[in-house]
């Protein structure tokens, strides 16, 4: 089926180009849902495993906070919170309208015909979407300089500042999910009609936010990937220098672990998801203005690799909760805990080891 094989259904608000709706066929798509990935269970599933996953997350970073006395390590563990708490919000906010609907089976047109709850739905999408990568990208961006920068006073940041960093990221993202209700691309109802999210429509809006949306998620997977190769290899450098002297940080090997962790799941879970938007909207701009829905296929694809990126918001928590120290002592009984990145240097001035110390 090619892309001008489909026309919106005549009459029908699936028509009108203004409108959430005819994006896709929703006949079609009711007879198959039961039968498929739309099939509710797996949105029920994934739902339930993802909240408790980062409920418990959100606990165990919360125990451990209060027991740390490190800057670095704390604001670590801050920018951890806000990202276990956005994946925790998101799936809440998603799920508490897709998994209803499954069950219910409610009319769009009739229940939303102002698109105000599949706007609500399709800016959750991208907020909660953009949200984690960005703050991938900080906390990458935050531990390169930590490291590289060890002794600079400026690398250390407090809880608050940490905070309002996050604080940051989050309205940056809300500001980029207002995009399509300010008039820039529009959000549509999708296959199987449980879900709202960007439209893959050759018209300028649309193509214009869809890549600003895709390329910045790349940007920011590939800026974490950067930080953490680097603070990785500048950590094994320091180490292979000094063999005589043992000076792993406990802390900063854990942070790092983790951080490379949530930059594999980010890289599995969201790549195939911006790459495949920014195709699809290119493969179809020479046939701009004459595309009013997207095939059968386009459509049971973006729902395939929708899934793939639910499973980073229910795999992030598990990254700090099994490459905790306490879980790799008990996995490796070996790993015991050694002398702080102070030993990694060959001499310090006292005044400056008691300061870093004391931070």
């Amino acid at each position: 089926m090619g892309w001008g094989d489909m026309e919106p259904p005549n009459g029908s608000a699936a028509g009108r180009s203004d409108t959430c709706f005819g994006v896709f066929n929703t006949s079609d798509s009711r007879d198959n849902a039961q039968h498929s990935i739309a099939s509710p269970w797996f949105s029920t599933a994934f739902g339930l495993i993802g909240l408790c996953s980062n409920l418990f997350a959100l606990c165990v970073l919360l125990s451990s906070s209060r027991k740390l006395s490190s800057r670095a390590r704390s604001s670590f563990l801050v920018f951890l919170c806000g990202l276990v708490v956005t994946d925790f919000m998101g799936l809440l906010v998603t799920a508490s309208v897709i998994i209803p609907y499954h069950f219910i089976k409610f009319t769009w047109a009739k229940v939303d015909p102002g698109c105000h709850l599949c706007n609500f739905l399709g800016f959750s999408m991208v907020f909660f979407g953009q949200c984690p990568l960005l703050l991938g990208a900080t906390m990458a961006g935050e531990r390169f300089f930590g490291i590289n920068h060890p002794f600079s006073r400026s690398t250390s940041i407090s809880k608050r500042r940490a905070w309002s960093i996050v604080g940051l990221v989050w309205g940056f993202s809300c500001l980029l999910g207002l995009l399509p209700v300010l008039g820039l691309g529009r959000y549509t109802l999708q296959y199987p009609g449980s879900w709202c999210f960007l439209t893959l429509l050759p018209d300028t809006g649309n193509v214009v936010f869809c890549l600003l949306f895709a390329l910045l998620g790349i940007f920011s997977v590939l800026l974490s990937f950067i930080f953490n190769t680097v603070s990785v290899v500048t950590l094994c450098r320091v180490y292979h220098d000094r063999e005589s002297v043992q000076r792993r940080r406990d802390s900063e090997v854990e942070m790092m672990v983790q951080l490379v962790g949530i930059m594999i799941i980010a890289t599995i879970c969201w790549m195939p998801l911006l790459i495949f938007i920014i195709q699809t909207v290119l493969q179809q701009l020479p046939a701009s203005g004459q595309i009013q829905m997207l095939p059968m296929e386009t459509q049971k694809m973006l729902l395939i690799y929708i899934r793939m990126v639910t499973w980073n918001q229910i795999l992030d928590p598990w990254v700090y909760i099994l490459f905790r120290r306490a879980v790799l002592q008990r996995v490796y009984p070996s790993l015991r805990p050694r002398p702080s990145i102070l030993s990694l240097y060959p001499v310090l001035n006292p005044s400056l080891g008691r300061k870093l110390t004391a931070d």
